[in-house]
């Protein structure tokens, strides 16, 4: 073989080892640059934690806010009933893809996107903090999702039986666990089921209350008693996990929330997935759809992240000594 056939072939079989190694460009890069992905919530900010979490998710896959990815956030301050409009507009301003959090937001950005004309070309929805997609009717089916929509559940109707046990591990003379939703909260219905299940096992009675306006939240939550204690759910309708964690402090009540981002800021207990690493483990969904992958081919997955987070400072307000092996369990402390 000539020098120069030997130097082709040494260059050949460089180039093909490279290719082995380094992936094409069609899959590192989406196929729309810069990418516009709409964000609706029912947060009281644009920096919410799942958002944060995505756009750090998204960094760490390689799309950068401004060359690959733009944001487009709307927020409704816990007003349920501006979802459509906000879901709306963001379809009528052409964005590739709808990323929501809670089930108001993803039902707004479903029903908006089903009625596009054509289906496939319906916008995608990636949701997060959604309790339970099957019982809430945002999916049929967690496997196949159907249509533009898949997403991160937050499990929360698995997991509100381990913040019940809590509560009673914590206070261990608790009788009465009252469980206060928005009334259009369809996982609520599924996850009181669970809560009366737990219920019977702890030996407590259990009180639902399905709320639907500030002033019927503020009626149930003056029927609380000192001895209660209380679920807080995980969306932010009406505004209520901050009114029973203002609730629970003033009237030295335990309550066990859903993340440890109100343990943060006061509440005494939390059990469940981290906001922001929903928002992290979401990005994977988003980056491969944006880089073509039908939402169908993409199973809903469950939060990978479940944190025990307890404030120590408030449970020395409520009278509560923390038992040494809920500190050995928990992943998050206050002080």
């Amino acid at each position: 073989m000539s020098g120069a056939r030997a130097g082709g072939a040494r260059l050949l079989l460089a180039l093909l080892a490279l290719a082995c190694v380094v992936p094409p460009a069609a899959e590192a890069q989406p196929a729309c640059r810069p990418c516009r992905i709409g964000v609706v919530n029912e947060a009281f900010a644009a920096n919410h934690p799942t958002v944060e979490g995505l756009k750090a998710g998204l960094r760490e896959l390689g799309l950068r806010e401004g060359r690959d990815v733009a944001f487009d956030v709307r927020f409704t301050e816990g007003k349920v009933e501006g979802m459509p409009t906000v879901a709306s507009a963001l379809v009528q301003a052409g964005v590739d893809l709808i990323f929501t959090s809670h089930e108001a937001a993803t039902h707004a950005a479903k029903d908006v996107t089903a009625t596009q004309e054509e289906t496939t070309k319906r916008t995608p929805v990636v949701f997060t903090l959604v309790g339970d997609p099957a019982a809430s009717g945002v999916v049929t089916n967690l496997a196949e999702p159907e249509a533009n929509v898949t997403g991160v559940s937050s499990l929360q109707t698995e997991l509100v039986a381990k913040r019940m046990e809590m509560l009673k591990t914590l206070v261990p003379g608790l009788r009465r666990v009252w469980v206060i939703h928005y009334g259009g909260d369809l996982t609520a219905t599924v996850m009181v089921v669970r809560a009366f299940d737990a219920a019977r096992r702890l030996g407590l009675d259990l009180i639902p209350r399905e709320v639907f306006s500030s002033q019927e939240l503020a009626q149930t939550l003056r029927e609380l008693r000192r001895g209660d204690a209380v679920l807080a759910p995980e969306a932010t309708a009406l505004d209520i996990p901050t009114s029973i964690l203002a609730a629970s402090l003033k009237a030295r009540i335990p309550a066990a929330f859903t993340s440890a981002l109100w343990v943060g800021h006061g509440g005494l207990v939390s059990y469940g997935p981290d906001y922001y690493a929903q928002g992290v483990q979401a990005a994977e969904l988003v980056a491969r759809i944006l880089r073509g992958t039908k939402p169908r081919d993409l199973p809903v997955e469950g939060a990978e992240r479940i944190d025990l987070a307890v404030n120590l400072k408030t449970a020395d307000l409520l009278g509560i000594t923390v038992p040494r092996k809920v500190l050995l369990r928990a992943d998050t402390f206050r002080r």
